[in-house]
């Protein structure tokens, strides 16, 4: 997982060939002042869920796992902790993996938290389990979801 401040997610554009698409997109949108929703920039290899989530306490949280999409949150307003454990060492499966939700779940705490700020974001890889939306209130997010290339 890579937590930084939108203005250098420049520096992680190498890392997948549509990152450069995204961040260019969310430096020219507003998307606190846009509806919620599904937005879409490239089809189903690239699209943003506009969202205001109700936070939950952390022990209410669950981990989730995706295979095929890389995350990444956009804190637009409020905060909000992320919770983090490497999916290799998610045990307490309550969810198994469903290829139309794209996701699996685990009922277990996350071994590291970190809280992200507006204007700050978190890119997730298969590989980083992560439990969202943990905190007070709701909030404003944008949660893109990039297709890893096969």
């Amino acid at each position: 997982m890579v937590i930084c401040n939108m203005e250098d997610a420049s520096r992680y554009e190498g890392l997948h060939p549509l990152f450069p698409t995204l961040f260019a997109y969310m430096r020219s949108h507003d998307l606190l002042h846009e509806p919620t929703g599904r937005i879409t920039i490239d089809g189903d290899r690239l699209f943003i869920n506009n969202s205001a989530p109700e936070c939950l306490a952390a022990d209410k949280q669950i981990i989730e796992v995706h295979r095929r999409y890389i995350d990444v949150h956009f804190l637009l307003e409020g905060s909000e902790t992320i919770g983090w454990k490497p999916t290799g060492e998610c045990t307490a499966l309550s969810q198994p993996y469903d290829a139309e939700k794209e996701c699996a779940l685990y009922a277990e705490p996350a071994q590291t938290y970190v809280t992200l700020h507006p204007g700050q974001i978190a890119i997730v890889w298969p590989e980083d389990g992560h439990a969202p939306i943990i905190g007070r209130g709701t909030i404003r997010k944008a949660i893109a979801k990039i297709l890893i290339e096969d």
